[in-house]
Parts: structure tokens; C-alpha cells; sequence
């Protein structure tokens, strides 16, 4: 195999590649990235099993084959190199990268042997991609990274009764978007958190989504990504969404935003209190030498006082999703769930801190 390739869009696809390989053990061929001429481009993959990427680049070829390399060490070599062009060529266990008077080789596997993927392609997810990607972003943060039942390190994405549902929870929030839509179509899956990742990184729309009872496959005009899915029950998030509330307060967003971040400087538990023309923050803090505490003058229309405890890094991931200037938030009673939404899809409800 040989062929002369521009530096910095051989750089752009390895970086990408660099998330699909199996960083922790360097003599398997999944640390290695699959390089294979094909007309006049190259086909590159990476795998780690759990998740994959393949793409395609322009080149001029001269000699047909393929080819495994150590996909971090090419990397670092590439990055190096100036911004021309450079040539890659084999012989039967060696790679070579060239460019000018430097050299560089390094061994490969048989690429005969690297992990081949099979795409199902016959049950299509018809929905706006656009959105797809929006609202994977918006309920991301909720996602339990370390928790010991596999559904939590996941997103639900499903649709049922004429609704798209996405949802994430790490049991003590749970985010939810709900989107009305016209199929009759009805199905479940749960995406782990780091394919998660790599689809908003990699994809904003015009793309096409595939699903089988093990693998989500997701394509465009440059990327083929595909990941195998949570094999779990995701938990009855219907149950615990409240449907009746005795207050309903709009808030402006940038103006609490500000006042969690004075308070939480002591401790990441606040205390908010709202009352009839103001709104109170206050950190809550084990030490009683220690406060932090500030408040500014808002007309919210309530008749009680009304105070919740709330861990701050919930409500500020929240926050950082919230598009418009205000949201709302809104409560049953003190001691039990309360809900946050920036619009009718939108949400997270997250418990309280007693």
C-alpha cells in the first residue's frame, strides 16, 4: 500500500479516531487504527468493540492494500510533521510515514484480523437529526458516570403514544425531554454516556440513525459511528414525573445563575426562599462560623414563603441548558421532588436536600 495524503485532514481524522481505541492495552489490534485504499480514497477505522468509527479521505493512491497502526504513536508523529503533504506506504509488517528527509516506521498487525463490523440498516429512527443532537446535549450532564446498574450510565432515548422521549438520571435528578410526534412506530434504547459523547461531537444533523436490539448505527456524508447499546431496564421515570404543583414561579435564569455561584463559594448545598418580592440564597453549610448569602428583589406573587434545599450543581447544569432569559420552577411541597423547565419539553426534577 502507498499513497500521498495533505497532513492536516490525515491529523483532523486520526484525532477523531483517537476515542474509539483501546488506550489500555497496546499489543491488541484494537489500539491500532485499519487503513485500506479504495479507489481514490482511504478508509480508516477504530474500534474498542463497545463503540467503532470508519471514515473516508481523498488521496493519491498509488499501490492497493492495507494496513493496521499504533493509532495514538501515528498521531504523535503527524502532528509533528509540517503542513504538506506526506506519504504512508507498507510492506508486509511495517508502516512508513515520509515526508521530506524525515522517516518514521512502525509495526502493524495483520489487518486481515481486525475487528469487522456488521451495520444493521433496516430499522430507521425518522426524526429530526437536528433535535436528535440538541436534546442528547441538554440531557447529557444527568447521566450516573459510576453507578452500578448499567441503564443509569445511559440515555433513554424511546418512542411510545406519539411522544419522543429522551431521558437521563443519576437518582437524585432526572432530565427529561418529551417531544409530540406523528409515528406509529414505537421502540426503546439506551446509548451509553461515552458514545454519547462522540455522536454530539462528531454529528450535528443531516445524518441518518439506525438501531437493532444491540447497536445504534448513525451516518452522514463522512462518518460512519456505531455503538452497542445497554442491555438493562431502564427505570419507571413515569411514575416519579409530579403532575400537579402548588407553586409555579418564573425566575430569570442569569440573575440565579449568579446568585447560586456567590452562595455555593462554602459549600455546593443552597438554600433558596422564596417569598412574595424576593428571592434568598443561602449556602448551607456544616460549620455555623461559615455563610454565604445573597438575595435580590423579584415579584413572584406568592402568598407563603416557600424554601427548598437543593444541591447547586443540579440546578446549574440544569441552568446551563436553558436557552431563554427565564424558567420556571416548580413545587409540590417542600420536602419532595421539585421540578425545573425552561419550556413544555424540557425538565429535571431533582430531590431535595432535607
Amino acid at each position: 500500500m502507498k499513497f500521498t495524503i495533505k497532513k492536516n485532514s490525515f491529523e483532523t481524522v486520526l484525532t477523531h479516531l483517537q476515542a474509539f481505541l483501546d488506550k489500555k492495552d497496546s499489543s491488541q489490534i484494537t489500539s491500532h487504527i485499519f487503513i485500506q485504499t479504495n479507489e481514490n480514497q482511504i478508509i480508516l477505522k477504530a474500534t474498542d468493540y463497545e463503540i467503532g468509527l470508519e471514515t473516508k479521505i481523498d488521496i493519491k493512491k498509488e499501490l492497493d492494500g492495507s494496513a493496521t497502526v499504533n493509532g495514538k504513536k501515528i498521531l504523535e508523529i503527524i502532528k509533528r510533521l509540517k503542513d504538506d503533504d506526506l506519504i504512508l506506504e507498507t510492506d508486509s509488517q511495517t508502516v512508513y510515514i515520509k515526508q521530506g528527509k524525515s522517516k518514521f516506521k512502525l509495526p502493524m498487525f495483520d489487518s486481515s484480523e481486525f475487528p469487522q463490523t456488521i451495520y444493521n440498516t433496516d430499522q430507521k429512527i425518522n426524526i429530526d437529526t437536528k433535535n436528535f443532537i440538541h436534546y442528547l446535549k441538554k440531557i447529557s450532564p444527568a447521566i450516573d458516570n459510576n453507578n452500578q446498574k448499567a441503564a443509569l450510565t445511559g440515555a433513554l432515548l424511546e418512542l411510545k403514544d406519539f411522544h419522543l422521549n429522551f431521558v437521563a438520571t443519576d437518582i437524585r435528578r432526572l432530565a427529561y425531554i418529551r417531544e409530540n410526534i406523528q409515528s406509529i412506530e414505537s421502540f426503546s434504547v439506551i446509548i451509553p454516556k461515552k458514545a454519547l459523547n462522540e455522536i454530539t461531537k462528531l454529528f450535528d444533523n443531516d445524518m441518518e440513525i439506525y438501531y437493532s436490539n444491540t447497536q445504534l448505527m448513525i451516518k452522514n456524508e463522512y462518518y460512519t459511528f456505531f455503538t452497542r447499546l445497554i442491555n438493562d431496564k431502564f427505570p419507571d421515570y413515569e411514575k416519579i414525573i409530579p403532575k400537579e404543583f402548588k407553586f409555579v414561579i418564573s425566575l430569570p435564569k442569569n440573575q440565579v445563575i449568579d446568585s447560586i455561584k456567590l452562595t455555593n463559594s462554602l459549600s455546593p448545598k443552597v438554600k433558596i426562599t422564596f417569598r412574595n418580592n424576593e428571592i434568598l440564597f443561602e449556602s448551607m453549610t456544616t460549620e455555623s462560623s461559615e455563610q454565604a448569602q445573597t438575595q435580590f428583589e423579584y415579584n413572584i406573587n406568592i402568598q407563603e414563603e416557600v424554601s427548598i434545599g437543593v444541591d447547586s450543581r443540579y440546578l446549574l447544569d440544569f441552568l446551563s441548558q436553558v436557552e431563554s432569559e427565564k424558567f420556571e420552577i416548580c413545587i409540590k411541597e417542600t420536602n419532595v421532588p421539585f421540578l425545573v423547565r425552561d419550556d413544555k419539553k424540557f425538565a429535571t426534577i431533582i430531590l431535595p436536600i432535607i
